[in-house]
C-alpha cells in the first residue's frame, strides 16, 4: 500500500462542510461517509476526513478548539497562480473565509490563506521551483 495522509477534522455542520470542500475540487468517496463521517478526496494519497463533533469525540477527549483558532495550517499545491485565487475566491463564495492571512507573493511561491466553515486553516498555494532563488539557504 502506498502511504497516504488523512486528514481528520471535526465539522459543525457536516452536510455544509461537504459541500465546501467539494466546491474546492474534492470529491467525496462514499465508501467512508455515513451521517456522522464524510471523505473527501483531494488526491491518490491525501484524504479528509469530516466528522461531525459527536463523532470526533470517540476518537479524542481534548477538546475542539473554536472557529477563530489556528491550531494548523494545512498547505495544499494548485497548479497555477490562477488555480490559487480561484480556490481562494471560491471558498468565500462556499461558505469558508477568503484571505484570513496577507496573501504572500515571492515570485517563485504564490500563496493565499482561507478557512473553511469550522476555521481550520488551509494554505493554497503555487510554486515554481525552477525560479527558486540561488544561492545559500542555509546561512
Amino acid at each position: 500500500m502506498s502511504r497516504m495522509i488523512f486528514i481528520n477534522l471535526p465539522v459543525e455542520d457536516l452536510k455544509a462542510s461537504m459541500a465546501f470542500y467539494q466546491s474546492l475540487g474534492f470529491e467525496n468517496n462514499p465508501q467512508f461517509t455515513d451521517d456522522t463521517a464524510a471523505c473527501m478526496v483531494w488526491s491518490e494519497s491525501i484524504n479528509v476526513m469530516l466528522l461531525t463533533h459527536e463523532k470526533w469525540r470517540t476518537f479524542t477527549s481534548r477538546p475542539i478548539p473554536p472557529s477563530s483558532s489556528s491550531e494548523v495550517m494545512l498547505a495544499i499545491s494548485c497548479e497555477s497562480r490562477e488555480a490559487v485565487d480561484v480556490m481562494n475566491e471560491t471558498a468565500a463564495k462556499n461558505g469558508g473565509t477568503a484571505d484570513i492571512n496577507p496573501m504572500q507573493d515571492f515570485g517563485f511561491m504564490y500563496n493565499r490563506n482561507l478557512a473553511d466553515p469550522d476555521g481550520h486553516v488551509w494554505e493554497a498555494m503555487w510554486m515554481n521551483m525552477s525560479a527558486f532563488p540561488s544561492g545559500d539557504a542555509g546561512k
